[in-house]
């Protein structure tokens, strides 16, 4: 899974084609030391570095000299993920000064060369990006895998990965770093007090389950890491429209995001005593599916009147958080594809962020900005609780007044004790367009800003 598009050799890196990030206050100047030929053809072109704009200049010779990027105005992070796939086959390396740090073009170099091959031929990127020898390529690889594993998995239809392939594949990365996979399936779910889950997935084609990962020495602080892991869903008996079922394959990337995270912890061997739980399930429609109206039980003794059958991943998360708060740890991250409101608010690209500790989610914001991977946080606000009310049972799974994504967070705090730190990620993961490094399909958000905190917190530098 490593990126052939990163290369290290100090003996190509000499001879690799340069490219010149430029701003358009920048061209200026850089013209002014450049050879006639060079200015004649920028001019001749009327080459403005305007944002993402790319020129490819020639020597006397015909060979490529010189490539630009524009920046127009702005710094965007995300502008040299352009290139690899637009650029002619050779070898480059990056020239004069830099809006950004080596390591985040590369990272965005990688990141632009993504592409989902298994079910079509994926055409061949030939430009490479070379580093010198002294870069450590090896510590922002596990970054670019962990990523390219995100997208994977959630491109990955339905068909290929229910919640069979789903634990298939957390027992892959278990395997890479010597740890342990339970899982509890089916009718067990039951007998092992995980009615929420089981009455959930009851109605799949693969029987529901709840995979449980566990790494690390006992000594080190307790993390866990839980992932929404709906492999499918119809929305149930309240039948998705056509257009809302066809993304349907991506409502596994909360648990997509988990296994990437802990990937990364076990991988650089952060000082934690980690647990994954992910719930898999699929929210199918049979005489088996669960229907509006039941209400169903869960591991922490709270009884949901369930009045919408498309409301489900909360349900799944319920237990799975009481699961993991009787574990004791230190810090609860729950991530999942939760709500269209927190789309609504936010849009589809930056995902919302909740916690029980204002200072802890201020933290991670700040890593999300300083890895350009950002989350915004949204407020846990209590008055909202009685739309949560239930006459019959302790509580609704879903409310029909606005504020869903508030609502579904503070669902879901029912279930975690105040006495842990907890984070919800609520993520669209999936982009809906091509962006710069940032191909339309499966999308990692919130994954590097929270490895990044997670190493501050427990392998401060």
């Amino acid at each position: 899974m490593h990126c052939k598009q990163l290369i290290l050799s100090q003996e190509i890196y000499q001879t690799a084609i340069p490219i010149y990030l430029l701003r358009q206050s920048d061209l200026v100047g850089w013209l002014e030391t450049q050879d006639s030929l060079t200015r004649q053809w920028v001019k001749s072109i009327h080459y403005q570095a305007k944002e993402g704009e790319v020129a490819l200049i020639a020597d006397a010779e015909g060979k490529l000299k010189y490539v630009l990027l524009g920046y127009g105005k702005h710094t965007d992070f995300w502008n040299i993920g352009r290139l690899p796939k637009k650029l002619p086959p050779g070898n480059y390396r990056i020239e004069g000064k830099t809006l950004h740090s080596l390591r985040d073009i590369a990272l965005v170099w990688a990141l632009g060369c993504y592409q989902f091959g298994r079910y079509k031929k994926s055409k061949m990127i030939k430009s490479r990006l070379v580093m010198p020898d002294d870069f450590k390529l090896a510590h922002l690889q596990e970054e670019i895998e962990a990523t390219y594993l995100v997208r994977d998995l959630i491109n990955t239809p339905a068909e290929d990965m229910g919640s069979v392939q789903l634990a298939e594949s957390v027992c892959q990365v278990a395997e890479q770093h010597q740890a342990k996979v339970k899982q509890i399936i089916g009718e067990e779910l039951c007998s092992e007090n995980y009615p929420a889950i089981y009455h959930v997935g009851r109605a799949g084609g693969d029987a529901p389950r709840l995979i449980d990962l566990k790494w690390g020495q006992s000594t080190h602080p307790k993390l866990v890491l839980i992932g929404k892991g709906v492999c499918f869903d119809s929305g149930g008996l309240q039948l998705k429209s056509p257009a809302g079922l066809l993304g349907m394959k991506k409502d596994m990337g909360g648990a997509a995001h988990a296994l990437a995270l802990a990937k990364l912890i076990m991988a650089y061997r952060l000082p934690v005593q980690l647990r994954v739980l992910i719930p898999a399930v699929e929210n199918a429609i049979s005489e088996k599916a669960y229907k509006p109206g039941d209400i169903l039980a869960t591991r922490k003794n709270i009884n949901v009147e369930i009045v919408n059958t498309d409301a489900e991943g909360r349900l799944i998360l319920a237990d799975a958080l009481a699961e993991a708060c009787s574990w004791k740890p230190t810090m609860i991250i729950d991530f999942a594809t939760l709500t269209g409101a927190a789309r609504i608010a936010l849009g589809p690209d930056l995902p919302a962020l909740f916690s029980n500790r204002d200072q802890l989610a201020t933290e991670i914001m700040k890593c999300g900005i300083q890895e350009h991977d950002p989350l915004w946080h949204m407020p846990l606000y209590k008055p909202y609780r009685k739309f949560l009310r239930s006459n019959i049972a302790d509580i609704v799974n879903a409310s029909s007044n606005r504020g869903g994504s508030i609502t579904a967070a503070l669902f879901l705090q029912s279930f975690v004790n105040d006495s842990i730190d907890w984070v919800h990620i609520d993520l669209m993961g999936f982009y809906i367009r091509n962006l710069p490094g940032r191909s339309k399909g499966g999308a990692a958000m919130g994954l590097r800003a929270m490895y990044h905190y997670l190493k501050n917190r427990y392998a401060p530098s």
